[in-house]
C-alpha cells in the first residue's frame, strides 16, 4: 500500500513509525512531518490546507490510504474532498468532526444522546456570561468553543478571576474565532482518562486508557499545556469503567452521530471525569491523542494498517485488535518559554537509545548542514515501555539526557501517580 500521513507533530511521527512497520506497506509519505519521520518514510512539502493540493498527490502518488493527524484539517473537511475524489482516508468528515471542533455542539450533542456531562451553557455576550457565572452556585471551567490547540481550557479560581477570563475570550479574542462562544460548565471533580477508540461508524474498539499530564511544571502545577508527558494503561481504569464508558460514552456517541447522518469513521478520543457519581464526558476529540498515541501505539500488537484499512472499509468487526502486555510512559520535552513564547532554533544532541525506547519528534526540523534543531514549543516525546510501569519511568528518566538542546524542560514526575 502507498500511504500518506498529514501532520508534523509527535503524534503524527508516531503514526508513521507504527505504519512503517506494516508488512503491508509500499511506500509511506508524511506531509509535511518533521526530522523524526524521515526515518519511517520521506517527507513532502505539502500545504495540508489546500485540498486540492493534497489530492493531486494523492492521484500522482497513487496513494490507497490517507491518515490524517491533526484536528483543524479534519475540521476543515480534508477528509470529504478527499473521499469526492475516492480518495480513502481514515478520518471523520467535517461533519462528524464537530464533536471536537465546536464544543458547544459536542455539549449539545451529548445532552441530545444521553451522555452523562457537567452542566453547561454557551454564551457569545460577555454580559450574558457574566450575568450567568453571578447566579450559579458552583466552581466553574470556562472553555473557548472552537478549536484552541488544546489551550482553550480555564479553570478560574475565583469569580473575579472568571469575569477576567471571560472578558479576554470575548472582548480581546485571545483565541481569535475559537472564542466567539464559551461554555461556562461546572467544574468535576475526579481523575481525568483519556479513552481512544477506532470506529468504523459502527463497531467501536476501544484503545488502552491511557493518563496524561497537562500542567507544565511537577506536581501539577504552573499553567495548562498540550501536554507534558502520558502514560498507558492507567491502572485506575478497572475493566468495570471500561465497559461503564463503552455503553455510556462511547457507544452513544458512535451511534448518535450515525443517526444524525454523520458516521463516524477513524478515532474517536473521549476526555473522562472518573467522578464518586460515575464517568462524565469532559469532551471529545476526532483523531489521536498527543501525546496519549505516544504511549498507546507501541503496546498495540495488531498492524495499525489492517485496522484503519478495516475502518475505511466498515469491516472493523472482523479485525482481531491485540495489545503488548505491560505500560509505555512519554516525557515531553518542550523549548524554554514554553507555553508562552518559545525558543527555537536550537541544535539537538542525539545519543543512542535501548531497544525498548523510542524518541518521537514533535517541533523539529533538519537543517541544511543535516543537524536536527527545535522549531516549536513542544520538540520531543521519550517513550519507554515495559513489562511494568515502574521499569518504564525508570528507564524512561535515565536516558532522558541523551536528548538534549538548550534550555530543555521537562516534568519529572510523570506517571509516578500509578505506583500509588
Amino acid at each position: 500500500m502507498n500511504v500518506l500521513i498529514i501532520g508534523s507533530g509527535g503524534r503524527e511521527h508516531a503514526m508513521a513509525w507504527k505504519v512503517a512497520q506494516s508488512p503491508r506497506l509500499t511506500k509511506l509519505y508524511i506531509a509535511p512531518g518533521n526530522a523524526g519521520t524521515r526515518d519511517c518514510g520521506e517527507n513532502v512539502l505539502l500545504d495540508v490546507m489546500s485540498h486540492a493540493e493534497v489530492v493531486r498527490f494523492c492521484k500522482g502518488k497513487q496513494i490507497d490510504l490517507v491518515l490524517i493527524g491533526p484536528e483543524i484539517p479534519l475540521a476543515d473537511g480534508l477528509a470529504d474532498s478527499l473521499s469526492a475524489e475516492r480518495i480513502r482516508c481514515f478520518g471523520p468528515s467535517q461533519a462528524a468532526a464537530q464533536i471536537e471542533a465546536s464544543k458547544s455542539f459536542a455539549k449539545d450533542f451529548m445532552a441530545r444522546h444521553h451522555i452523562p456531562t457537567a452542566r453547561y451553557a454557551t454564551f457569545d455576550k460577555v454580559t450574558d456570561a457574566i450575568a450567568f457565572l453571578e447566579k450559579v452556585d458552583y466552581s466553574v471551567v470556562i472553555k473557548a468553543s472552537g478549536l484552541a490547540a488544546g489551550k482553550g481550557v480555564v479553570l478560574p479560581e475565583t469569580i473575579d478571576e472568571a469575569k477576567v477570563t471571560l472578558e479576554s475570550i470575548l472582548v480581546d479574542k485571545i483565541f481569535g474565532e475559537a472564542g466567539s462562544e464559551v461554555i461556562i460548565e461546572e467544574r468535576l471533580s475526579g481523575q481525568e482518562v483519556s479513552l481512544m477508540a477506532f470506529t468504523d461508524g459502527e463497531t467501536i474498539v476501544p484503545m488502552l486508557p491511557a493518563q496524561d499530564h497537562k500542567r507544565l511544571l511537577d506536581g501539577d502545577n504552573g499553567p495548562n499545556t498540550g501536554g507534558m508527558g502520558a502514560y498507558a494503561p492507567a491502572p485506575i481504569f478497572t475493566a468495570g469503567l471500561m465497559n461503564e464508558a463503552l455503553e455510556s460514552v462511547l457507544r452513544p456517541a458512535v451511534e448518535g452521530l450515525r443517526l444524525e447522518g454523520t458516521p463516524f469513521i477513524g478515532v474517536l478520543y473521549a476526555g473522562l471525569m472518573l467522578t464518586q457519581n460515575g464517568i462524565y464526558a469532559l469532551e471529545f476529540n476526532c483523531r489521536f491523542g498527543d501525546p496519549e498515541t505516544q504511549v498507546v501505539l507501541p503496546l498495540l500488537e495488531t498492524d495499525l494498517l489492517d485496522i484503519a484499512d478495516a475502518c475505511v472499509d466498515g469491516r472493523l468487526k472482523d479485525v482481531n485488535i491485540r495489545w503488548k502486555d505491560g505500560a509505555a510512559v512519554c516525557v515531553v520535552l518542550a523549548s524554554m518559554g514554553y507555553p508562552e513564547k518559545v525558543e527555537s532554533g536550537k541544535q539537538v544532541v542525539f545519543l543512542s537509545l535501548p531497544d525498548n525506547m523510542v524518541c518521537f519528534h514533535a517541533g523539529t526540523k533538519t537543517a541544511n548542514n543535516g543537524n536536527v534543531i527545535t522549531t516549536g514549543g513542544r520538540v520531543f516525546g521519550l517513550t519507554a515501555w515495559a513489562n511494568e510501569i515502574g521499569v518504564a519511568i525508570e528507564n524512561v528518566y535515565a536516558n532522558i539526557e541523551k536528548v538534549a538542546f538548550e534550555g530543555a524542560q521537562y516534568r519529572r514526575d510523570i506517571a509516578r501517580g500509578a505506583l500509588n
